[in-house]
């Protein structure tokens, strides 16, 4: 088995020099016009001094109406670029792979933050979103293919392609909430065809040795487990991306689905025939142990999310410390501001019960 601190290859671009990614962290840190502030930047460039041998952005919108949450980093625009490249520069100086997860948050994005009803595969009248047309669906392909195109220019390694936790790919892919009768609908085939479509364009447009690769969610917003492995493993077949991630809540975690328990979510999918994909998991990481045991169950990285805000240098404190296990919570304010965290991102952890000290 792989140690933490081997390296990694994918079949296109450079490889990482251990099996840490910094998971995609929502930090509402950017400008109200989707521009790269300070505070993120610096947030960036900590975890990549911190160790990680990749560091990824935050869910970065790919259109202005897919907006999912205030201070989003946008990628939808040309005067994004300026600051992503400075961005991508302070990732690579730490000899840490540079991605950008391209995000559209569809029937998740708030009317009041967007300033118009929201879009979605169908009508939903849970949230207010109405129906994507034809040609609307064909923008929103071109615009995640332009938006790596940016990511590109402004010198990132690769992209993630954000198809989990029910933002609009994995609307598409929900046979609850995609009632399109078109192609786009119906069969899973239809149902995932716009995410095969996005990888296609980007393959085509980005230069040979750009790394892309995707983000699943198993459970929840209306997606069948068994469905989302057929994903995987068409997207593991056709070997069009270098790596998976899969986002599980918790990696050690049974599934929700009756007919799947009795064996964790995790192996359902480090059993799946990965062909030259690599495949990572997400989801209450939060010790050297944890992570050393999912790459004992056969995975090839792992993201570090939670652990990450804790300890922007989460991965040499488990080289020095095999056995470093992230601090408690709560902790203080002032204790996340030294671990890189601006006022805003402070305000948005406030709101996760628990987190930070009264």
């Amino acid at each position: 088995m792989p140690s933490l601190f081997d390296p990694l290859s994918f079949s296109n671009g450079p490889a990482m020099k251990n099996r840490f990614m910094l998971a995609p962290l929502t930090n509402t840190q950017s400008h109200t016009d989707g521009r790269m502030s300070e505070d993120e930047l610096n947030w960036i460039k900590m975890r990549a001094e911190g160790g990680f041998g990749l560091t990824m952005t935050c869910a970065s919108h790919v259109q202005a109406n897919g907006q999912g949450f205030p201070g989003q980093l946008g990628i939808y625009s040309d005067d994004h670029i300026e600051g992503l490249t400075r961005m991508a520069d302070a990732i690579k100086v730490e000899n840490s792979i540079s991605i950008v997860q391209l995000h559209h948050a569809g029937n998740r994005s708030p009317q009041v933050l967007i300033g118009e009803q929201p879009v979605c595969p169908s009508d939903d009248e849970e949230t207010g979103a109405r129906a994507l047309s034809i040609t609307e669906v064909e923008t929103l392909k071109e615009d995640f293919i332009l938006a790596a195109q940016r990511a590109e220019k402004a010198g990132f390694d690769g992209i993630e392609i954000h198809g989990a936790h029910g933002y609009i790919l994995c609307q598409f892919f929900s046979p609850e909430i995609n009632r399109r009768t078109d192609e786009y609908g119906g069969s899973l085939e239809n149902r995932s065809r716009i995410l095969f479509d996005i990888i296609k364009g980007i393959r085509s447009r980005c230069r040979p040795d750009f790394i892309v690769g995707v983000r699943l969610s198993p459970e929840r917003f209306g997606l069948r487990l068994a469905e989302i492995k057929q994903i995987a493993e068409r997207l593991m077949s056709e070997s069009e991306i270098d790596f998976l991630d899969m986002s599980l809540w918790d990696v050690f975690k049974e599934p929700e689905e009756e007919e799947f328990k009795g064996k964790s979510l995790l192996s359902c999918f480090a059993e799946l025939d990965r062909g030259s994909v690599k495949m990572g998991v997400a989801g209450k990481i939060t010790s050297g142990a944890a992570a050393a045991a999912c790459l004992d169950q056969g995975l090839d990285f792992i993201l570090i999310g939670r652990a990450a805000i804790l300890h922007h240098d989460f991965p040499k404190q488990v080289e020095d410390n095999p056995d470093f296990m992230a601090r408690s919570l709560p902790v203080s304010a002032d204790y996340l501001r030294d671990q890189g965290l601006g006022e805003n991102f402070l305000v948005y952890m406030s709101g996760w019960k628990g987190f930070i000290e009264d």
